[in-house]
């Protein structure tokens, strides 16, 4: 892997298995990585002491966790991840891997989507990169094996370096051209593991169930947890995260 480069960049990393591929790759391609977590009143927090992991093992320039409260107690809410309201097991909710779903407009957006979550956490990394002096962002949003949210597809990172371009002042004075760097886009889970294994990414350090015990251990049965241990299994590789027994290790 390549040592850490001079030209800052910004890495939103929630803790998971595709941010932490997406900071590997950063770091790869010659790019100093500040990494961004939120701590936003979600209920699988687990994921920050695994982005605080990730940063340190993969040598991040720095890491800032920012807090949010996207839940109903903040007067946000209307999301499984950060209310009382139950995370779907079992398929319970529409796979989206298949493009004739994927594609649809009219398809039902899932009860886990934060309202507005990537719109709110790129807004935060676009002003931290503009105090940076950096102009490229990293997300790692997918639109191939995900959970259906309108918020990882391409349309959305499009339209959203569009506004960072028209919105900032680095960009009106034409001091530099924001770029949102979204590498794992048409990547299925099973090359995306692949891609973080052949860049030295210790998944083990990772957190992606949206429903863990209180021990941390995973679910094994939400969609973030079934899309996780099926892209292990297509990539002939062991999932070295904890599950709790007997939840079934088959997606």
């Amino acid at each position: 892997m390549a040592d850490q480069g001079d030209k800052p960049c910004v890495v939103l990393l929630s803790g998971g298995l595709d941010s932490a591929t997406v900071l590997a790759i950063a770091r790869d391609e010659g790019f100093a990585c500040h990494a961004l977590s939120f701590d936003y009143g979600q209920r699988h927090r687990f994921e920050l002491d695994a982005a605080r992991r990730v940063a340190g093992a993969l040598a991040a320039a720095d890491h800032r966790v920012v807090t949010l409260d996207l839940s109903a107690r903040g007067g946000f809410g209307r999301s499984a991840l950060t209310d009382d309201l139950p995370v779907p097991k079992d398929g319970q909710e529409i796979r989206y891997s298949q493009p004739e779903i994927r594609n649809r407009r009219d398809t039902p957006i899932p009860s886990t989507y934060v309202p507005a979550r990537n719109t709110i956490f790129l807004s935060v990394a676009l002003g931290y990169a503009e105090v940076l002096g950096a102009f490229d962002i990293f997300i790692g949003v997918n639109a191939v094996d995900y959970s259906g949210y309108p918020d990882c597809r391409p349309a959305f990172v499009e339209a959203f370096e569009r506004l960072a371009n028209c919105a900032t002042a680095a960009g009106a004075e034409g001091r530099g051209r924001f770029r949102i760097h979204a590498p794992l886009m048409d990547l299925g889970k099973s090359d995306i593991i692949r891609r973080g294994l052949a860049l030295g990414v210790d998944y083990g350090l990772t957190h992606s169930c949206y429903d863990p015990a209180p021990d941390g251990a995973a679910c094994g049965r939400c969609d973030a947890c079934r899309l996780r241990l099926a892209g292990f299994a297509d990539a002939g590789a062991p999932d070295p995260a904890p599950y709790r027994p007997r939840e079934g290790r088959s997606p």
